[in-house]
């Protein structure tokens, strides 16, 4: 995972030298007043043990090895509890932060087309108070509307600052919380808002006149829309009998309604708080049942591997919180004094591409301290720093490289490097403010080479967290300083951990060195199954004999001796191909995912076959300068299409796959690259850019069908 540099061998020793010498007079200051001692042996110590000798025994974290945590706070065990309890803490303390847009323009690209900028200014702040007023005065807004306790209502909206207030109301009232993805296609939509029954939706302007206005008429059920940032310009293509209302005069309604006469339905731990639809990785979207207790066991979890979390700590908002990683964390901060201050991907950095060039991106603006992100994120940083490195003068990239390397090694051992962090990474760091102190990455798999990159340029852990929407975003989370990579972490104080052996795949819980098998996590974040679809809910639960309740991951993965797990396979990713070998697609795609190259990758292989191919989205620039080398001429579509640099391409992934020492069935044979990329919107990935299989499979079968020799019409 080193760095390779070219500088000469001689001047090579000396600078090692000089290393040396450095490191041996810093390293006595740097044992008396660091307190990375601590660090060391916390990294060194045992995270958690089997509760009995038996295998397949459950884990359980070291400080919850009698009893699993379930609540924050002593008497707070519903979610409107919390908040109350949070508001009266911290009441006049900045909560909510939105950033004013001060100017839009349309840009014109070489290509003709227009891409929206915009020049933002400072967050204004909502306090505690602030929001806790506002989500009374809604709650109660939707009662005068109609709206009952225990029943469903949508939101269907972009991660800002009115969702969570929305939320916060919703808790309050006893009202079941039915979130949606924003990227989610019309057929998908329909599904979660008819399924559920809903008779109001909570969305924004723009998803009103994108999504909703198509798709309203088969909603035969919904009565009221809400828009959470003023009236929408038009009105007439709406249905009769539906009202568009904003959400400032549904408060309005709510701040007049009498409701000091009516004792309000308040929730109980075990009714339903939010019904969260997937985003359908695996086929349609599947709502989610999660109980007021699931997701404040899941948090309580969560919060105990942050250390010192609290009112110093500043929370950037931009994952789609519809998705229980964000939806958890921003709760974990809004539970502890934080401030969250709301952005998106198109704003997050100086760079993104709704900023105007010369003026800020909101990371730079808010200078966060937390972070939350999907690995897709990480490895586009992770390329574009790489990209920068290899554009460098000579001295400039040896000079990084060595720093680079040096660091490895240093934090390989526990150690330190203030001086490189403070001239060397200093510029990668302020990519993201420059305050960062802990990065959380959840969502999918993190590759070992994204994160010890993170590690060492923004000079703070990653923590890799494990968990699903089922067991409420809760599982494992790494601990600060845990500086190993490819792994999830121990068990989280509000659950236990066993495996279950899988005969298919040949993982048992018996093996050594390291248990395996698939894994099971029990607990009080365990959630209450799926909406409407007894059937899969028995095929993914089971209770054992005690009365804990188990989800069925689906993935596989191992114990360590420190009691930490680690991701291996996945059930489903596993193919046997026609002479029996087994294949993981995981696998094959983590081992070239972080090449240059590519930007994104989907094996695929079959039963009927006996190799496996693969589509590939290349990097536009790495590919156009391949082409280039090859005296390919063309444009990007042409380039993309053809055989020629297919070829080129699978050459460079070979090299890859055989220096990642994948077995020669599991390298991809045939591959077709792709010259659009996989985004959310195009229905290819979720919202935690995960590859949705089915549809991709869809999507390129007549590419399949050319890769294995069918006749192609």
């Amino acid at each position: 995972m080193k760095l390779k540099h070219n500088i000469n061998p001689v001047l090579l020793h000396f600078i090692n030298f000089i290393i040396l010498v450095y490191s041996f007079v810093t390293y006595i200051p740097w044992y008396i007043f660091s307190g990375s001692r601590q660090a060391i042996a916390k990294a060194k110590q045992v995270k958690a043990k089997p509760v009995n000798n038996k295998p397949g025994g459950a884990y359980r974290a070291v400080n919850s090895l009698h009893c699993l945590a379930s609540v924050l706070y002593p008497g707070c065990d519903t979610l409107d509890k919390v908040f109350k309890y949070a508001k009266t803490k911290f009441k006049d303390k900045k909560l909510l932060g939105t950033r004013e847009i001060l100017k839009e323009e349309d840009e014109i690209q070489p290509s003709g087309k227009v891409f929206k900028k915009v020049i933002l200014g400072k967050y204004t702040w909502l306090s505690y108070e602030d929001v806790y007023i506002k989500a009374v005065n809604f709650g109660n807004g939707l009662a005068v509307l109609g709206q009952q306790p225990k029943t469903n209502i949508a939101i269907f909206c972009e991660t800002r600052a009115e969702w969570m207030i929305a939320a916060q109301a919703c808790f309050m009232c006893n009202y079941q919380l039915v979130t949606l993805y924003a990227t989610l296609g019309g057929p998908a939509i329909v599904h979660g808002l008819n399924e559920t029954e809903v008779t109001t939706i909570i969305t924004s302007k723009e998803l009103m006149q994108t999504k909703l206005k198509e798709i309203v008429s088969q909603v035969p059920l919904l009565r009221h829309i809400i828009t959470v940032d003023g009236k929408p310009t038009t009105w007439s293509e709406f249905p009769k009998g539906v009202i568009v209302h904003t959400m400032a005069s549904v408060q309005a309604m709510g701040a007049k309604a009498d409701s000091g006469n009516k004792p309000q339905a308040r929730p109980v731990p075990s009714d339903i708080a939010v019904i969260m639809y997937t985003s359908g990785s695996t086929g349609v979207p599947k709502g989610v049942m999660i109980s007021h207790c699931n997701i404040i066991a899941g948090i309580t979890g969560m919060a105990e591997r942050i250390p010192n979390l609290g009112e110093k700590d500043v929370y950037i908002g931009y994952l789609p919180l519809a998705h229980v990683l964000e939806l958890s964390a921003e709760l974990v901060c809004l539970s502890h004094g934080c401030r969250i201050g709301y952005s998106s991907p198109q704003t997050l950095a100086d760079q993104s591409s709704k900023i105007k060039k010369g003026s800020k991106g909101d990371v730079t603006t808010l200078k966060p301290t937390l972070m939350a992100a999907v690995p897709e994120i990480m490895d586009r940083i992770y390329k574009n720093v790489m990209n920068k490195v290899n554009e460098m003068t000579s001295f400039q990239r040896n000079l990084f490289i060595l720093a680079y390397n040096y660091k490895m090694e240093q934090i390989s051992k526990g150690y330190t490097t203030p001086l490189c962090d403070s001239l060397i990474f200093r510029k990668v760091r302020m990519l993201l403010g420059g305050k960062i102190r802990i990065l959380l990455c959840g969502g999918a798999p993190l590759s070992a080479a994204t994160q010890r990159f993170m590690n060492i340029c923004f000079c703070c852990p990653v923590g890799q967290g494990y968990g699903l929407t089922e067991s409420a975003g809760a599982g494992t989370i790494t601990e600060v300083w845990d500086y190993t990579t490819g792994r999830v972490g121990a068990p989280l104080v509000c659950c236990e951990i066993k495996l279950m052996n899988w005969e298919e795949g040949g993982y048992y819980n018996s093996d050594k060195p390291y248990p395996r098998g698939e894994i099971l996590i029990g607990g009080q974040n365990v959630t209450v199954g799926y909406y409407k679809n007894e059937v899969r809910t028995k095929k993914d639960f089971s209770v054992d004999e005690n009365g804990q309740r188990w989800l069925h991951t689906g993935d596989i993965g191992e114990f360590h001796q420190d009691g930490c797990l680690k991701i291996i396979d996945r059930k489903k990713d596993l193919v046997k191909l026609q002479a029996g070998e087994y294949v993981s697609l995981g696998k094959v795609e983590a081992a070239l995912k972080n090449l240059p190259l590519v930007d994104n990758i989907c094996a695929y292989a079959s039963s009927f076959h006996s190799y496996v191919i693969g589509f590939v989205v290349p990097n536009q620039k790495e590919l156009a300068d391949l082409a280039r080398k090859k005296g390919f001429k063309g444009t990007w579509e042409e380039i993309c299409n053809s055989p020629e640099m297919e070829k080129e391409v699978l050459k460079v992934l070979a090299e890859a796959a055989m220096a990642a020492n994948l077995e020669k069935f599991e390298i991809p044979v045939k591959i077709r690259l792709s010259p659009d990329p996989w985004t959310p919107e195009t229905g290819l990935v979720t919202d935690a850019f995960k590859l949705k299989r089915k549809e991709l499979t869809a999507y390129y079968q007549m590419d399949i069908d050319r890769m294995y020799g069918k006749n192609v019409k």
